[in-house]
């Protein structure tokens, strides 16, 4: 026997339950004074998924970036990327400066762990771009580059790029 699309076994104890199908009541007999109907705002809450441990996803999903070394720069590298730092001190030195020269700069500087339950927690990282203008270098104060509304600090900046105001190497020194 089949039932709508469903192959129903002919000695199915329940069949002629089945077959009356969903039981009809009035809105006010006793079954429903008993079993008033739900509206629709609170039956939504019975089908919304449920988080038993809330932030268990996030703490997972933490676990699965990929962390590496600090990288060491060189003696070379480094002398390039204070000279670097230098042109764009002159260049953002103060704020009418920075809003006249809006130099647009990538900053890639690395980030170490912060997360005091990971394995890389203070010894490993990730590296960071940044895209944005830059807004101020302080070298002296809080030593940070401000690319955008982002602080960055000195010593974590590995790399610093700017189409056509660091292709002259001679043109600052770096001492």
């Amino acid at each position: 026997m089949t039932v709508g699309y469903m192959p129903v076994p002919a000695d199915f104890k329940y069949l002629k339950v089945f077959l009356r199908g969903k039981p009809k009541h009035a809105k006010w007999d006793a079954f429903g004074l008993k079993h008033p109907s739900m509206e629709r705002g609170h039956r939504a809450k019975i089908f919304s998924p449920f988080d038993a441990l809330k932030g268990f996803d996030e703490a997972i999903s933490s676990k699965d970036i990929l962390y590496c070394d600090r990288p060491r720069l060189g003696e070379e590298e480094k002398g390039e990327i204070n000279r670097r730092l230098n042109i764009l001190y002159d260049l953002t030195r103060n704020s009418k400066l920075a809003r006249a020269n809006r130099v647009k700069v990538t900053v890639t500087y690395f980030i170490p762990c912060r997360d005091r339950e990971n394995f890389a927690f203070g010894c490993r990282g990730q590296h960071v771009t940044v895209q944005g203008i830059c807004k101020r270098v302080d070298a002296s104060v809080t030593r940070t580059i401000t690319v955008d509304d982002k602080l960055i600090p000195l010593r974590d900046i590995l790399a610093i790029e700017a189409k056509n105001i660091f292709d002259n190497p001679w043109e600052y020194d770096a001492s």
